[in-house]
């Protein structure tokens, strides 16, 4: 499969035999370019600008935005609610953390999540192999809120968003606090990545920052 990051928490999926799934698109009003990409589906993890421009998207794509299970052209999904805050949902409503499986690899983007995980989350979630976690806090989990998750899900590859680049003026943190917590980190010169299950099994526990321009 292919992850490709379109800034802020917008990736496309690319499954070998083509299907793709976006998460949360934006709109113009983010700063990075809009992400006028083709899609098969579409996740929304919450109704705010910067994550549920679907419009963005072309093709006639499927939209998943709420929990629960969907199978949609071989490609497994799983949402599972959260909350967009500390304080259950009081300051900014609620958020769906997804799972989505596509060619035997589990990844799960956590959209906006602003707590850590529950036991009872991190059940649902199970296994997961790719980790797509935002880092930049304020408006979601800190560098070590994010790291924490890191710790209770394990996963073979994680990957930040939702952090300060000079394309944005959120009033979040860079990605550089998150890897140093981490202890390691890449930073690759382009915004995609193949991923197949074979790395899943052999690389270990990796960190990788995507970069945003194409």
């Amino acid at each position: 499969m292919r992850i490709t990051w379109l800034g802020h928490a917008c990736f496309k999926l690319t499954s070998d035999s083509g299907v793709s799934v976006i998460t949360d698109p934006f709109d113009e009003r983010v700063g990075y370019d809009l992400p006028k990409e083709s899609a098969d589906i579409v996740t929304v993890s919450h109704q705010h600008y910067d994550h549920n421009y679907i419009e963005a998207v072309e093709g006639s794509p499927q939209v998943i935005d709420k929990a629960g299970d969907f199978s949609i052209k071989a490609i497994s999904i799983k949402g599972i609610k959260s909350y967009h805050d500390d304080k259950s949902g009081s300051e900014r409503g609620s958020n769906i953390i997804y799972k989505i499986e596509m060619d035997g690899i589990k990844i799960c983007h956590c959209g906006d999540l602003g707590h850590s995980l529950t036991r009872e989350q991190a059940d649902q979630l199970g296994d997961v192999d790719v980790l797509l976690v935002p880092v930049g806090g304020t408006y979601t989990v800190d560098a070590k809120t994010a790291a924490d998750i890191v710790g209770v899900l394990n996963p073979s590859l994680i990957i930040p968003m939702h952090f300060k680049t000079d394309r944005i003026d959120f009033p979040i943190d860079g990605v550089d606090k998150f890897l140093e917590i981490m202890g390691e980190g890449t930073k690759m010169n382009t915004n995609t990545l193949e991923v197949t299950e074979q790395d899943i099994q052999e690389k270990g526990t990796r960190v990788v920052v995507l970069d945003y321009k194409k």
